[in-house]
This record gives structure tokens, C-alpha cells and sequence, in this order.
């Protein structure tokens, strides 16, 4: 699958994440965008919605805001596992895969005949420059 079409409300918030220096709530995101006419919290999150969707973005539970993938056609959003650390500090946030980590978490559901439908792992701590 190729990239989506994005329409022009899902183009500027994901603007908005890929220039962002961290994580953004759907409330940031509006006010960044209130002078391209965003007007209501419901026009971000059917955006947010769609970029979800197409494995653009990913939403950080623990902060309950939003980055644009940094790896976007380098693995599976539906099936693999997403991994973020994300700094205490300065709250830098890496995303990264691991196939190892995937292998053992996939045995361990499977072991269990469970059906996964989303994997993401958030490390909190500090990164190299605040710790």
C-alpha cells in the first residue's frame, strides 16, 4: 500500500507532528493550527484518527499525545510491536523496533491464545543528555 491521500486537515496536523520538537496533545495541536481555521477538538481528532489509521502517527498513552512516525514503511503498525523511550527530562521521545522483543512477545501470546490487537511499549526514563 502506497501513501494515503491526505486531506487538507490531516496534511496540517501531520505538519504539525513532523515539525514538532516532542509529543503534542490534540489540544497543542489546535492551537497551532487556529490560524489555518481549525475552530473545534473534533477536526484534530478525525485527523489524528485517520494518521492513526495509516500508521503515520502514534499515539503515546502515558502522555496521551501524539508523534508522527519516525520509521513509517519500516514495520507493521497492526502486527508489530511499537517501542518508544521517552525522557523524563527534556521529554525526547525514540521510537524504535526490535525483532527479538517482537519473537518473545508474540510466544507469549500465543502461549496464551491471545488475539493481539496493538503492542506498544513506552520506556520512561532519562536519555543520554539528562541523565
Amino acid at each position: 500500500m502506497g501513501t494515503p491521500q491526505l486531506t487538507k486537515n490531516q496534511s496540517l496536523v501531520m505538519g504539525a507532528l513532523a515539525h514538532s520538537e516532542g509529543p503534542m496533545s490534540a489540544y497543542t495541536i489546535l492551537d497551532k493550527l487556529r490560524d489555518e481555521g481549525f475552530r473545534a477538538p473534533l477536526q484534530v481528532y478525525r485527523a489524528l484518527d485517520k494518521l492513526l489509521e495509516y500508521g503515520l502517527v502514534h499515539r503515546l498513552e502515558s502522555l496521551n499525545a501524539f508523534v508522527a512516525c519516525t520509521c513509517p514503511h519500516e514495520h507493521e503498525h497492526d502486527r508489530g510491536v511499537t517501542a518508544f523511550t521517552i525522557c523524563e527530562g527534556c521529554g525526547q521521545v525514540t521510537e524504535f523496533h526490535d525483532a527479538a522483543i517482537e519473537e518473545r512477545l508474540s510466544a507469549l501470546v500465543r502461549a496464551q491464545s491471545f488475539k493481539t490487537e496493538k503492542t506498544t511499549i513506552e520506556i520512561r526514563g532519562h536519555c543520554k543528555s539528562c541523565a
